[in-house]
């Protein structure tokens, strides 16, 4: 038998993978994405190839790494062909994506990500940077002049690197060269993302142009968008599985499950591929499918990697098995439910239902202790915001004070059993600061809501949600997490 070939042609691939319904090479680029990790490419990359195959176009992806150099130079040689695995409980799927042209890595060839930026065939720019790439501070929707990459592209105005600095000088160029702007597309797991990214993109433009800044608030278009899709890292058993499926050798496969969701404004003055070919809902208005992600899939997600990275459970699988806490999930997945209003064609209950399902998976491997992290940044949106709503309608904020708690337990910095771990927070140092020395429940309570720019004025000050809060953490740090589980599902 012959030995297996790198992927770099579809017509190499004869497994069972599904290829693409077109020839990639005859479709030009028209979208630039910014930080191509795993989820761009398990997500906004299949419902491209989904659209291209559809619909056609020139809308290819040219896809820029802002800081590594590894991926550029594993998917470059495979002319940007990858394998997206998906998995359920008991079947693994693959398809081979054409939607990538090529990639960049920009701390290598800075100068090509900017011609890219600048090409007039570039109609969208979309990122997945996360939050902190953006440098802006969203309790004042401006930029914070203390972030790195906003100083210094404050600081070297025609050579940016941060991703503000970067969109702001490509659209100064193609002001300057008569060329229409791009639509920028934030795909970051953020409320209003749209909104943000337009904010912090004026207010960084008019600190250095402030008839630039008028200008992108004037003719740029920030639609808004909700992305959902569980996407753990690949391992050796991804690859193992992509070799079988394509018969190639697959550098940069990507694994996943098979639900996926996008819900997208549709603004896109310059047009856009046919998303919705691959499943994506155009809507008037984001928000609300937004907050029902945000409180009821990323709210549940946030308290279950607390407990169950506290508890032992490595994955979050092993929290809704029977030896888990699945109804302390259920009980999250209500509660959020009840400070939401209604969608049209949305059922609450069997998206709860569903979500309990993908949870379950066992054939995705998510890590609590990966979700855990950056949770000065997740929860205000995630719990806070449902906290607040319950407060305001007066329903029972116990399941959200028992989140918070989880958190507050986690920002100890230690497992039940002494063992360190690192929180992964950008506000780390600051909380270990707050936090040392700390023995009493209650000190670590009041401590964390004197957190500057977090909890909320309304539940910082409120006697029920503190007494709630007090309460679970008390369970927590004086019997063990496995006990405040076990205390919590007989309440």
């Amino acid at each position: 038998m012959n030995a297996p070939k790198r992927l770099s042609s579809l017509a190499d691939v004869t497994g069972a993978a599904r290829r693409p319904a077109y020839d990639p090479a005859r479709h030009g680029h028209g979208i630039v994405h910014l930080g191509i990790g795993a989820f761009h490419r398990a997500h906004q990359a299949a419902y491209t190839d989904a659209a291209l195959a559809a619909g056609g176009g020139d809308w290819r992806i040219v896809g820029a790494s802002l800081r590594s150099v590894e991926l550029a130079d594993a998917l470059n040689p495979q002319n940007g062909l990858y394998t997206l695995i998906e998995r359920c409980a008991s079947k693994v799927h693959a398809r081979v994506i054409g939607s990538i042209a090529h990639l960049i890595a920009a701390s290598r060839a800075p100068a090509d990500l900017m011609t890219s930026l600048v090409d007039r065939r570039t109609r969208i720019v979309t990122m997945t940077v996360t939050e902190k790439a953006y440098g802006v501070d969203r309790a004042t929707m401006t930029v914070d002049l203390s972030h790195p990459a906003v100083a210094a592209d404050l600081r070297s105005l025609n050579n940016p690197s941060g991703v503000l600095g970067l969109l702001t000088e490509a659209l100064r160029r193609r002001r300057i060269e008569h060329v229409d702007p791009f639509t920028v597309l934030c795909c970051d797991n953020l409320p209003d993302n749209g909104g943000f990214v337009r904010c912090g993109m004026i207010d960084f433009a008019r600190r250095r142009d402030a008839a630039l800044g008028d200008w992108i608030a004037e003719k740029v278009s920030f639609p808004s968008c909700m992305v959902d899709r569980i996407t753990p890292a690949s391992t050796e058993q991804t690859r193992e599985d992509a070799l079988r499926l394509t018969n190639c050798i697959d550098q940069a496969p990507v694994e996943t499950e098979p639900f996926t969701q996008w819900v997208i404004d549709d603004r896109f003055p310059s047009g856009r591929p046919a998303w919705e070919a691959g499943g994506a809902l155009f809507v008037d208005n984001v928000e609300p499918y937004e907050a029902m992600k945000l409180r009821m899939l990323n709210g549940a997600h946030s308290m279950l990697a607390y407990a169950g990275f506290l508890s032992g459970r490595r994955y979050v699988r092993d929290t809704v098995a029977p030896e888990g806490f699945r109804p302390l999930i259920e009980r999250h997945f209500a509660a959020a439910a009840s400070t939401l209003q209604r969608l049209p064609a949305i059922d609450l209950n069997a998206y709860a239902r569903q979500l309990l399902s993908r949870f379950a998976n066992p054939a995705i491997a998510h890590e609590t202790y990966q979700i855990a992290m950056d949770g000065t940044e997740k929860l205000p949106q995630r719990i806070l915001a449902s906290a607040l709503e319950a407060r305001a309608k007066g329903l029972d904020v116990r399941p959200f004070a028992f989140a918070v708690a989880a958190w507050m337990r986690y920002c100890l910095g230690r497992l039940d059993d002494g063992t360190r771990y690192v929180l992964r927070d950008p506000r780390e140092d600051e909380i270990g600061r707050l936090l040392s020395d700390l023995v009493a429940p209650s000190d670590v309570v009041d401590a964390l809501h004197a957190l500057p720019h977090f909890f909320p004025d309304r539940l910082r000050t409120d006697p029920v949600w503190r007494d709630a809060v007090n309460s679970c953490l008390r369970t927590m740090m004086r019997e063990g997490m496995q006990a405040a589980l076990a205390a919590e599902m007989r309440t």
